[in-house]
């Protein structure tokens, strides 16, 4: 089975790259675990003082792999298989937050449902004008139970309950007006501006960037991981619904979905 993660280093940085650009880097097991281990591998590196994420191709990433959820849906352990998959999920957002290094997101293209939730994972956030955000799971009969607790954390009750409701798409400016974005570049010049803000971080003490961001997301997010754990027994659950059955057939067949 081949690599679905690369992982480069550019001293003081370090690049996790989702790499299933003819998917557009839509998440797998695989992925979401070979991820969480590029996070451990980086962790050891000294020298490396931030980390990059972003995506190959054109998308950064386009949320689950649908396919892999119906071929889960027709399984005999299908039940057992969605708590497994949330939790996994639920792990790497984790990984990311507890994680003592920055990470900064490289948002090159499209980052969709779990897609921006590894957005919403990062501390720092560049996008290129081509990126948009959103959360559609209500249209294919899912929740997004994992994502919403970091959404809440970082932009507010209100407008999180405005995209989870709507499920509408945001494109980079919108998404920076309203501070999910810190910075959009040109696509071009995303890694390397990536890239020099890890620089920058570098200038900064270690332990002292370790600490604010456990401050940040322990302390004042002190409820966050608890929320997280909740999300993931909410999302398991959706997947297990005739609407979510509906809506992930609907979607890969290229229809409306016909709600029960």
């Amino acid at each position: 089975m081949s690599a679905v993660i690369v992982v480069k280093k550019h001293v003081p940085s370090g690049t996790i790259i989702l790499s299933r650009p003819e998917k557009r880097n839509a998440l797998t097991r695989q992925v979401l675990e070979e991820f969480r281990q590029a996070l451990g591998d980086l962790h050891q590196e000294k020298h490396v003082r931030a980390v990059i994420v972003t995506g190959a191709g054109s998308a950064f990433c386009a949320g689950m792999d649908l396919a892999e959820m119906q071929a889960t849906a027709k399984s005999d352990n299908a039940s057992e298989m969605w708590h497994y998959d949330a939790d996994l999920y639920r792990d790497v957002l984790e990984t990311m937050l507890r994680f003592p290094k920055p990470i900064i997101a490289a948002v090159n293209g499209p980052a969709i449902a779990g897609g921006m939730g590894l957005v919403l994972g990062c501390d720092l956030v560049l996008a290129a004008p081509c990126a948009k955000f959103g959360l559609p799971e209500p249209k294919r009969g899912l929740v997004a139970g994992i994502v919403s607790p970091l959404l809440a954390f970082r932009l507010g009750g209100s407008y999180a309950a405005k995209l989870l409701f709507t499920a509408a798409t945001m494109d980079a400016i919108e998404a920076e007006r309203v501070g999910l974005v810190h910075e959009v570049v040109e696509h071009d010049a995303l890694w390397a501006r990536a890239h020099a803000l890890a620089a920058e971080l570098a200038t900064c003490a270690p332990q002292a960037l370790q600490l604010t961001k456990r401050m940040l997301n322990e302390t004042i997010g002190e409820h966050l991981f608890t929320l997280l754990s909740a999300g993931a027994a909410a999302s398991a659950t959706a997947r297990t619904t005739e609407a979510a059955e509906e809506g992930l057939a609907a979607f890969l067949e290229k229809r409306q979905p016909k709600w029960p």
